[in-house]
């Protein structure tokens, strides 16, 4: 049997959960993510707020000239995440498997349950409504006999839609005449490269494969498959180690000249990485820097390490590629682990064999936290949980950065 695919995706979600738990908020167009005064992007907006001009990923300051009479929030990333598992947790109980693919989005394969897709539609409507009576959200639902096709579905209709796509001429029938875009895998600057060639439309693309690919090369392969309704991919479940890097980053309001408080701060990214990596029971065998200067150019540095997991190690290392960096104004600091791996493919260093190690990386870290406290006047010891926190870390750092002596 054919498989059958299930695409869910909540409807701007962040928006959505602060409108359900205030209802003053609903019907009004709501920005989520910096504030006007504050650098920062649009992290997801209203649907009230997208016929201003206002879309995700657009810089804060453009959306409120675009909407200066919208209410502005920053995102609650630990409420988000709570609704996420309850999402997460309705939606997997009707398929055999689940790819989770964001806090609201995710593909499902129910190809056994359904049987066929009368029986999908039945689970599509049921997830639903079950979305809605329990954790007073709306989603769109896409069912189809493939991932594309899934995801092209649930966009169809949005908001609160649901679309099928039953074969691949279905789906080709339904985008062949539409910009190469609306290919989940076709971004702005793929889609230029074809736009420059004259292949505007998906009709263009299965007209055009040879051009497709010399343009492309793998990737051009892929898109005119896709744009034929071709795509056997599986549902696959999503592991944590299957992920490329663990990082954290803050964007400061000003731009910082002072690279002992890039240091400083780099102390509190590692700490987050490293909560999240023993999280997921993983390592890193290498540790990268990313800094954004004012002039919005970006340079990232990466280091191989021995496995790394530990705030200390990870601080240690990026502080030292900061020290390679040319020293100009800085709008933006993160810090990371790469090249993931579980504790059980982890080789023992001998540092973690010498007696009493993790002994003295507790104490070393204790004593970098005294010291950080009292250059800020701050307790970071005692507040390393909230620090994790998007917001507090955002205004820790900002504190800093203006009482730093």
């Amino acid at each position: 049997m054919d498989q059958i695919i299930i695409h869910v995706d909540m409807d701007a979600f962040y928006a959505s959960v602060e409108m359900r738990d205030d209802p003053s908020l609903r019907g009004k167009p709501l920005i989520i993510g910096s504030l006007p005064n504050e650098r920062g992007v649009v992290a997801t907006c209203s649907y009230e707020a997208r016929p201003f001009g206002v879309r995700s990923g657009m810089n804060i300051k453009e959306a409120y000239r675009l909407c200066p009479q919208g209410i502005y929030m920053h995102p609650n990333m630990d409420k988000y995440r709570a609704v996420s598992n309850q999402l997460h947790e309705i939606w997997n109980t009707y398929a055999t498997v689940s790819e989770r693919i964001a806090f609201d989005e995710a593909y499902l394969d129910v190809t056994e349950q359904a049987k066929d897709f009368e029986g999908a539609r039945r689970i599509g409507h049921l997830i639903k409504q079950r979305t809605l009576d329990e954790i007073g959200l709306t989603c769109s639902v896409g069912v189809a006999y493939s991932k594309t096709a899934a995801k092209t579905a649930s966009e169809e209709k949005k908001p609160n839609g649901y679309f099928e796509i039953p074969t691949a001429e279905d789906f080709v029938k339904l985008i062949i005449d539409r910009d190469v875009r609306v290919l989940y895998t076709v971004g702005e600057s793929t889609a230029d490269k074809l736009y420059s060639s004259g292949i505007h439309t998906v009709r263009d693309i299965q007209e055009n494969p040879e051009e497709v690919v010399r343009l492309l090369g793998k990737q051009g392969r892929w898109i005119v498959d896709i744009a034929n309704g071709i795509d056997d991919r599986k549902v696959t479940p999503y592991r944590p180690e299957d992920a490329k890097s663990i990082s954290r980053e803050v964007t400061f309001q000003k731009d910082v000249n002072d690279y002992e408080l890039l240091k400083d701060v780099l102390l509190l990214l590692a700490l987050c990485v490293e909560y999240r990596a023993k999280r997921y029971g993983l390592h890193g065998n290498g540790v990268s820097l990313k800094l954004t200067y004012a002039n919005m150019k970006g340079i990232t540095r990466s280091r191989l390490t021995s496995p790394c997991d530990n705030a200390v190690m990870i601080y240690k290392e990026a502080a030292s590629l900061l020290d390679t960096v040319d020293r100009r104004s800085v709008r933006l600091i993160g810090a990371g682990i790469y090249n993931l791996a579980g504790e059980e493919g982890r080789q023992l260093t001998l540092d973690d064999i010498a007696s009493g190690a993790k002994e003295k990386r507790d104490a070393e870290l204790h004593q970098l936290l005294v010291e950080l406290g009292q250059k800020y006047q701050l307790d970071f010891e005692g507040n390393i949980e909230k620090l994790y926190h998007y917001e507090t870390l955002h205004k820790t750092v900002e504190y800093m950065r203006k009482h730093r002596k």
